[in-house]
């Protein structure tokens, strides 16, 4: 063997020792994550405890509720960008730190006004975490084989926090008071923080030129804006009131501001040139528009089995589970699909598999069919995961690993914003579908029926104040239409996913995978080659 090969053979065994840690290190990232989506959720069901408790306005119950995802969202880029500059390892510990004493801070709040701050708090210590551990992932799987098979696994866990945290929350209340939601993520980063320490790999992008603050802050403030719009047309809220349009628009001049911005400094905060690229850009279109058709459809799927097939919240947690273990079996065996199908065939797949599920969906009833919601969720489930794996690795591996925190925060703020406008437009689609039947249910007097259009509980609340026949006929008309309104809405929903699989045909044919370089030893004064592993 010559003197090249052995010393090309020696930094391979070495680099594979470095590397032996790899799979330890997603598990510490998927810890992370499993806690910030488990504290997305996990508050819902705690709702009228704390209510009760703290006794909260309806404006400041809204901000307890929605300030966490709110803030989460506005300060991605700003953290995801400032790990890249001082060290990604370095802010997902900080994020850390934050999350547990945000924890204690919610969990033994005595009033609103400290439990709004606390869930601030938490935002702020979820948008540390998440975008550092995508871009900590990057730098871990070299490898773009092993990085599908870790952001497969690293969906999954996603899956799971969301489905766990409503359950976890339940269990929690029926034991303890509702600060026990968040007391469960102090034991956790008591652990993750010197485990992190000692075994998540310190990174950095480059570090040419400063770090653009006022960018930062300007995104930051942009995206506030834009998002807070965005629920508040998601909550019902008419889009031509002011508390409405004057966020929207703010958010959508300062988000154009941001971006002249980047493009005239010579060191930007995020090199917009990433979305020049189709696989990057395209990647991120598929992003929004998977979350814009299906995260409205979640909600209002919760309300269809509770309100009109009466099952409980456990009852409707469990119904919904297969969906959450689709989603895993999507995400654990994504990286085999995209190997051997390619990212275009394989978010292309996940389109329309989760197409034909919605539109499976759309024979639902007035009455419970058990069999057509469980291969309904199952298949929804599976072609949701695929279909977003497949657009996070595209644009994870599109993205230079110098700006893996931008990427990624890129990508996670796609995924809220595409949320949050679903369950605006889908919401208002179920509205304009639901409320025009009952304009003229007989005996029903006009204010009442106005009343009942507003949502399926309310409907409810006033047909149960009517009592006799006219209360019955209102429930039944409200059922009915609920019922016309979630067919409309599927339907929507089902052009919105074939819309993605047409953009999906702009992804790579095939998964380029280039074998990261090993750089050897040279003699003082020659030039070093790199050298394929």
């Amino acid at each position: 063997m010559s003197g090249t090969t052995t010393a090309a053979a020696g930094l391979r065994r070495r680099a594979a020792g470095a590397g032996a840690n790899r799979w330890v290190v997603l598990v510490v990232l998927c810890v992370s994550l499993l806690l910030v989506a488990l504290d997305a959720t996990v508050l819902h069901v705690a709702v009228p405890a704390v209510t009760e408790d703290l006794k909260p306005g309806a404006i400041a119950l809204l901000w307890i509720v929605d300030v966490y995802p709110l803030v989460c969202a506005s300060l991605l880029i700003l953290f995801g960008t400032l790990g890249d500059r001082v060290g990604r390892r370095r802010i997902l510990l900080l994020g850390y730190a934050l999350f547990g004493v945000a924890s204690a801070l919610a969990a033994a709040a005595s009033s609103a006004e400290v439990l709004i701050l606390a869930r601030a708090l938490l935002g702020v210590g979820g948008a540390m975490i998440m975008p550092a551990t995508l871009s900590i992932l990057r730098q871990v799987f070299p490898d773009r084989r092993e990085r599908a098979l870790a952001i497969g696994v690293w969906s999954a866990v996603a899956a799971v926090g969301a489905a766990v945290g409503p359950l976890l929350g339940g269990f929690l209340l029926e034991h303890f008071w509702w600060g026990s939601v968040f007391l469960v993520n102090i034991p956790l980063m008591l652990v993750s923080l010197p485990v992190g320490r000692l075994l998540l790999p310190e990174s950095k992008g480059e570090r040419d030129g400063p770090w653009d603050v006022v960018g930062a802050l300007t995104a930051a403030a942009g995206l506030f804006g834009l998002v807070l719009g965005v629920k508040r047309l998601g909550g019902g809220e008419p889009a031509a009131s002011p508390y409405t349009l004057v966020p929207l628009l703010l958010g959508v001049l300062l988000l154009v501001a941001f971006v002249r911005r980047q493009r005239r400094r010579p060191y930007p905060l995020v090199d917009l040139r990433m979305f020049a690229r189709p696989a990057f850009s395209t990647a991120v279109g598929c992003i929004v528009l998977a979350m814009l058709a299906l995260v409205g459809l979640e909600l209002i799927a919760a309300q269809y089995l509770q309100l009109v097939l009466g099952l409980s919240p456990l009852q409707t947690g469990l119904r919904l589970l297969p969906l959450t273990i689709a989603a895993m079996a999507a995400g654990l065996a994504g990286a085999r699909l995209l190997r051997r199908f390619g990212p275009r065939r394989t978010v292309c797949f996940g389109f329309c598999l989760t197409a034909v599920a919605v539109l499976m969906l759309t024979a639902m009833g007035g009455h419970d069919n058990t069999g057509l919601l469980l291969s309904g969720f199952v298949l929804l489930g599976f072609g949701l995961e695929t279909t977003l794996f497949g657009a996070y690795e595209s644009m994870l591996s599109e993205a230079p690993a110098r700006q893996a925190g931008g990427a990624a925060a890129i990508g996670e703020t796609s995924y809220q914003l595409g949320a949050g406008i679903g369950i605006a437009l889908l919401g208002s689609v179920m509205n304009a579908a639901y409320a025009p039947g009952l304009t003229a249910v007989p005996g029903v007097p006009a204010p009442a029926s106005a009343a009942a259009g507003h949502s399926l509980g309310e409907a409810y609340e006033v047909a149960g104040r009517l009592g006799g026949p006219a209360g019955a006929a209102l429930r039944r008309a409200a059922k009915d239409s609920f019922v016309h309104g979630l067919h409309v809405t599927l339907l929507v929903s089902a052009g919105l996913l074939l819309l993605g699989a047409a953009m999906a045909l702009r992804l790579p044919r095939a998964m380029q995978c280039e074998p990261a370089p090993v750089e050897l030893p040279t003699p003082r004064g020659a030039e070093r080659a790199p050298v394929s592993a």
